[in-house]
Parts: C-alpha cells; structure tokens; sequence
C-alpha cells in the first residue's frame, strides 16, 4: 500500500511529525525521589529509535502530593528541569518528537506499584515525607472500600494547583519538550473533578457540570499561559467512565478547551471506579475507537485513538475512516519498539526503514535489497528465494 496515512507526515501548529504514530504516556514507576533514571532513556529512546513520530514520557506530576507511587516522575521544581532535558535531547536525535504529559495523581495517590499488588501504600521509615504525601481530592470521598480518605481541597489550594500546572508546563518548554498533554482521565484528578461521582463540592469547582468542567478549563488557561503558541496541547479524557461522565459531556468539555487552546483529545476511559471501562462491552481490538471518532465528529477537535490497536492494516484503516488523526500504540509498541518499521513494512510503505536510525535501518534496507525480510518465509527449503525472511 503507497500513501499510507499512518506514515503521511502531519503539522499541529509549528510541529512537524513525520507519521501519526505515537507512544502514548506510559508509567514506567522507576524514577527515583521524582528524577528520571538510565531506565527513562532507555525506554524513552527505544521508542524514539523505533520510528515513531511522537514520543510523550509518562505522566509527570505537577506537586509532590500529585505521586501515585515512589517511582513517579517529578517536575514541580527547576531542578528537575536539566535531567528532563536528558531524555528530550535522545528523542530528537532519533528524529522523534518529544512529548510530555503533566498529571496528578489526586486521591490515587500514595500507592503501590502495579505489580506490587497495586492499591494504598503502607507506610514505611524510607519515605521520609510520608505525611506530606498526604492523598488529597475535589471532595473526602475514597476511591474504593480498599482506598483511604483522602483530605478534601480547600478552594486556595485549587487555585495554587492551576498555578502548579501553568509553572509545570513553563518547565517542560525549557527542558525542550515540544508537545504537552494534560492528563485528564483514569480517575486521577482532573477526572475526579469532573465526575459527579467523586466531586460534591458546593463551590465554583463542584455542583453542576459547568462547575466540575471549572478546573480544568483554568488548567488549560494557566498552561497556555506558560507553554508556546506554536507547541500543540493535547488533553487525555476518560470519555466514557461509566459513572455519569460520557462521550456528550466529553465533547462539550473538548469544545471549551479547543477555544482555550487544546489541540487534540487524546481518548481513554474508565478510571473513577473499578468497574470495567466500557460496561456491557466486550473488550476488543479498538475498543475505544468510537469514543475518538465521537469526539472527533461532535467536538470537531482532532482525536487519538488509543487501546488495542494492534496491526499496520488496523491503524491505517481507523485513519482511513476518519476516526482519529493520531494513532497510539501502547502495550504492542512494549512487545515490539520496532512496531512503526514492522508496520511500514507490512502497509507496502516505500522506503520502509527511513524512519529509524541509520545505525540499523542502513543495514537493514541493505538486506531488504537482496530479497530478505519482506515476505513470509521459505527457508526451511534452504533458497534465498526473493522476499523471504532472514
């Protein structure tokens, strides 16, 4: 296939990428007191090397209390500034973008690593903070049975977090970052302002939609305030979260912030319950991809499409049918970092291996000339027939 969308160049405001793939925030927990480590470069470069177009590092938390686990990213100081720098200066030298995502991890805060069992953390003498880590929220209302209490905000500490978010992004532009996403869903904390389920207040920040929508609208204010017009926004939604917060709702929200300066709606869901994210739905190869194309036709905002997205042919055609402007490959680009050459490969793309490295794409197409790589194997017969696999 020649004139892939997946592999057609796109412009967001004074950005330039070079194909619709992008690795999506993934938290890798493995920071230390909030700095990045050689496990950042790493997975942040494999990606980047890999051939995708835009590469965003994993939530990173605007305060202190904002930490889900030990392990998150930090950039509510300058001092994070330099380390960050790190990790964008290796994207761009593998011809990447590099991205961020600002988040909180709200009453979610406090927690233990996934594979250490997920849920609260329990309390120990190596964290010496641990007061201060205090899990704070819109309302004192627990996640779960299983989560605590967490300690409602007062309508100052708002106010100082909408700050926190214009400062968090004014560091991500002097790190060198070149697109932002707020994150807004999984039932962190933007999201447990805007459900009715977690946010009771009866301030401007709470009562009716307008109010739950307030935070982070003046979130999106405050970034635009200290991050470059020609450095696209984006913003992650829980679209559908099964409890009272829905694709309507979701487009309404994604018309307010396009006016404010949000670019694109990165489409999620679930996140405020433990329920599964899409009730009476089987989870399936692009689950969440009608929740990017609703967004998309009623909010008329570009979307991505993120979960399940598996195959070159599947992206190609989500794109094809208008469903999304951006592609996100998650858990698949974990088992393959390579899955961009993979894919230009199986599309037909010319020039497969032109949007990864030359360290391994020259050798690579060098192979490809002889017949190698291209189509399914025939080596058990012993011919280098043209095409086959090596």
């Amino acid at each position: 296939m020649s004139g892939t969308l997946l592999f057609s160049p796109m412009t967001i405001r004074g950005l330039e990428l070079k194909n619709r793939i992008v690795v999506p925030p993934m938290h890798q927990y493995s920071a230390v007191k909030g700095f990045p480590t050689d496990w950042h470069l790493m997975n942040a470069g494999k990606f980047a090397a890999g051939g995708a177009g835009l590469v965003v590092v994993e939530s990173t938390k605007v305060e202190r209390r904002g930490c889900g686990t030990v392990g998150d990213l930090g950039i509510w100081d300058d001092k994070f500034i330099e380390p960050l720098s790190r990790l964008v200066k290796f994207i761009k030298q593998q011809n990447s973008v590099p991205g961020i995502q600002l988040g909180h991890s709200g009453r979610k805060a406090r927690a233990r690593r996934p594979w250490e069992g997920d849920g609260p953390l329990a309390r120990t003498d190596e964290i010496d903070d641990w007061d201060e880590w205090t899990p704070v929220a819109p309302s004192a209302i627990a996640h779960s049975e299983k989560w605590p209490v967490p300690r409602a905000l007062e309508r100052g500490e708002v106010k100082d977090l909408v700050q926190a978010w214009g400062q968090a992004a004014r560091r991500a532009h002097e790190a060198g970052f070149e697109m932002l996403e707020l994150h807004g869903a999984h039932g962190y904390l933007v999201h447990e302002f805007l459900s009715e389920r977690s946010n009771q207040r009866t301030d401007e920040y709470g009562g009716s939609e307008e109010g739950r929508m307030r935070f982070i609208i003046e979130v999106a204010e405050a970034v635009r305030g200290h991050w470059p017009d020609h450095k696209p926004l984006f913003v992650r939604l829980s679209v559908e979260d099964n409890a009272g917060w829905g694709p309507e709702q979701s487009a309404k929200l994604a018309r307010i912030l396009k006016a404010k300066g949000v670019d694109a709606i990165d489409c999620s869901s679930g996140g405020i319950t433990d329920a599964a994210p899409i009730l009476g739905k089987e989870i399936k190869y692009s689950y969440q991809v009608p929740l990017s194309e609703y967004v998309r036709t009623h909010a008329d905002i570009m979307t991505m499409a993120v979960g399940l997205i598996i195959h070159g042919d599947q992206a190609e055609q989500i794109l094809r049918d208008k469903q999304a402007d951006l592609i996100a490959v998650g858990r698949e680009i974990l088992n393959n970092p390579n899955w961009p050459m993979d894919a230009a490969l199986k599309l037909g793309v010319d020039g497969p291996f032109r949007n990864v490295p030359p360290q391994f794409g020259y050798w690579l197409g060098t192979r490809a000339k002889r017949g190698f790589g291209t189509k399914p194997s025939t080596w058990q017969n012993g011919l280098n027939a043209p095409g086959e696999v090596s």
